[in-house]
């Protein structure tokens, strides 16, 4: 009875025997990637179910786990044992002949995630981090539960998202105008945006491409969401009116602008044109067609700026709040800062991934430089909730938690890809380009108080010194964006725009003459 009951697992056994001593084949179930599990809690054991109901599928085993818990030390769950702590790894993985580790465990600090990294990064295998599990198994289809590390894996804080506290509803069911909608930020925006059941959806954007892909992937998978696109650049006033005339619409997400720092250097009536001027253009006619919520998206490097680029979004965000603190129109500004978007285009991560495809070397500016980081997904996030807790004027920016360092960084990205730095892969280190900074900040401390604001994520800031109430500000404003700036001096002009003081344009290095 037994031999008839498992005549195919025996005859099985002996049929891969013969072949591996007679043909020296090995057969596919030997062949399964072996894998240790990094976190013994819920979602690490989780994966292991996963991994062994659905073994052959995935071409996975589990050896085990590892955990810090000493709670869980020796323990076997989900009949595979906890075998030590994140520090046992590199053993575990010669002893058990492991291919892949799979990093199970959320809500980590950037410190400590960095710290089981660099520990894992230390042996051969290849790391896996696991995604929401629970999603993942609730799919119709087949899904790899393992994905490999993203660069939103290294930004060194948990990922902030919606939250139950603020009231989305300020921006659902209106006639909502994104422009730079085709960019990183703009994209990403208009592919959130439709979850909030706009009328119409008013994409704008001078990439004629970019913006026919995007409305093109927004129709297929929204077919009931009204998409409008607008070959529009924001510097043309002319042609920014018709379309606020032709839509009106009610929310305008403002993320077109240049944003390429050595570039702007070079051509700073640009800046001033596309920054400076769609703003003005985007912001008055905001007023003018009571906009109900207008939402300027600007950059950390709009923080005692170095760079053209930084000065021309400093200045968009004083434009911003002289009509903010008018109390003339009825339309509620905000702003919204952020750090570097991972993923975006000029980011250092699309560059890192070229560079090592290519076979090295990367490049990195500075050996000490770092930044600030934030996932698109973020940014867009962040966006949304900006319009609907700004009372007028305010500025937002994300908690953004640890700085990462670009070395250290690019060190990882070469070792997760399975090779070795300055071995396969070099660094070469460029030095600063114009306008760079090695360090950036988020809030001016002397002049802007950071405020905690209901969602946790989000703080608000509170400026105390502000040259845009200056009533000759606008005036400046019109002339540098129909005549332009002096492009040898262009820093120092606009610098000199930002704090119209006798004393301090001097110190900029203008002269008295020039100041006066």
């Amino acid at each position: 009875m037994v031999v008839v009951r498992y005549r195919a697992r025996l005859i099985g056994g002996m049929l891969w025997r013969w072949r591996v001593v007679w043909w020296r084949e090995l057969p596919a179930d030997v062949m399964l990637e072996r894998v240790l599990i990094v976190g013994a809690g819920l979602s690490g054991q989780d994966l292991a179910v996963e991994l062994r109901r659905q073994e052959r599928a995935f071409r996975m085993t589990v050896v085990g786990f590892v955990d810090d818990d000493p709670q869980k030390q020796g323990l076997y769950l989900e009949e595979r044992p906890v075998l030590g702590t994140t520090d046992d790894v590199p053993r575990i993985v010669e002893e058990y002949d492991v291919q892949a580790i799979a990093v199970a465990i959320h809500n980590i600090s950037g410190q400590s995630f960095r710290r089981i990294l660099e520990i894992c990064e230390s042996t051969h295998a290849r790391i896996k981090v696991l995604p929401d599990i629970v999603r993942s198994m609730k799919q119709t289809h087949s899904a790899d539960p393992l994905r490999p590390v993203r660069p939103e894996d290294l930004i060194g804080r948990s990922v902030i998202t919606t939250h139950k506290a603020v009231n989305l509803s300020a921006v659902e069911n209106r006639v909502v105008l994104i422009t730079g909608a085709a960019g990183s930020i703009g994209s990403e925006l208009s592919r959130q945006m439709p979850a909030r059941n706009p009328t119409q959806l008013i994409l704008l954007d001078n990439n004629e491409s970019g913006l026919h892909d995007l409305a093109l992937d927004l129709q297929e998978q929204y077919p009931d969401v009204k998409i409008i696109q607008a070959l529009v650049d924001v510097a043309e006033a002319n042609e920014v009116r018709r379309i606020f005339e032709d839509y009106r619409p009610q929310i305008v997400f403002h993320a077109a602008a240049y944003k390429h720092v050595p570039m702007l250097e070079r051509h700073p009536n640009s800046a001033v044109k596309a920054n400076i001027g769609g703003t003005r253009n985007l912001a008055f006619l905001s007023c003018e067609y009571k906009v109900e919520r207008f939402v300027l998206v600007s950059t950390d490097k709009a923080v005692n700026p170095s760079s053209v680029m930084g000065a021309s979004k400093r200045i968009c965000e004083m434009v911003v709040r002289h009509l903010a603190h008018s109390g003339q129109y009825s339309t509620l500004f905000g702003i919204v800062r952020f750090g570097n978007v991972l993923g975006s285009r000029g980011s250092v991560i699309p560059t890192f991934t070229r560079q090592i495809d290519r076979g090295g070397p990367i490049t990195v500016t500075d050996p000490e430089m770092t930044r600030y980081f934030m996932s698109i997904a973020e940014a867009a996030n962040l966006i949304i909730h900006a319009a609907c807790l700004t009372g007028g004027g305010d500025t937002f920016l994300l908690r953004m938690g640890e700085t990462v360092k670009i070395l250290e960084l690019a060190e990882r990205m070469i070792r997760l890809r399975g090779m070795r730095p300055y071995v396969d892969i070099d660094i070469k280190f460029s030095g600063k380009r114009p306008g760079e900074k090695l360090h950036e900040q988020l809030y001016d401390g002397t002049v802007e108080s950071a405020r905690p604001t209901i969602h946790p994520g989000i703080i608000r800031l509170e400026s105390s010194d502000d040259a845009s109430d200056d009533e000759d500000f606008m005036l400046w404003i019109d002339r540098i964006t129909t005549e332009g700036i002096d492009e040898k001096n262009a820093l120092k002009e606009l610098l000199y725009g930002l704090t119209p003081s006798e004393e301090l344009a001097i110190n900029y290095g203008l002269g008295s003459d020039q100041a006066r």
